[in-house]
């Protein structure tokens, strides 16, 4: 599993982390560590899903979302660039 932490625009309250909560786990592959008003910390399978489809998600449920951090999990392979 990869770490990846995004920070979140437009989140304002407790509905909006439910909404991000809500469409990250619908996501194949991600496991949620925490969601909080402006951000979000995920952990996910990259050969099940990519950071690009968790910012997606995060947009189709109505917020900018923009990876802050993005880290290994238990090996060099997908590293970050």
């Amino acid at each position: 599993m990869e770490q990846l932490t995004m920070n979140i625009s437009g989140m304002t309250c407790g509905h909006c982390v439910g909404v991000v909560t809500r469409s990250l786990k619908e996501l194949d592959g991600v496991e949620i560590q925490n969601v909080a008003v402006g951000s979000a910390a995920v952990a996910y399978d990259p050969s099940r899903t990519s950071p690009d489809q968790v910012a997606k998600a995060i947009e189709d449920a109505g917020y900018e979302a923009r990876p802050t951090q993005l880290g290994g999990g238990g090996s060099a392979a997908g590293a970050v660039r």
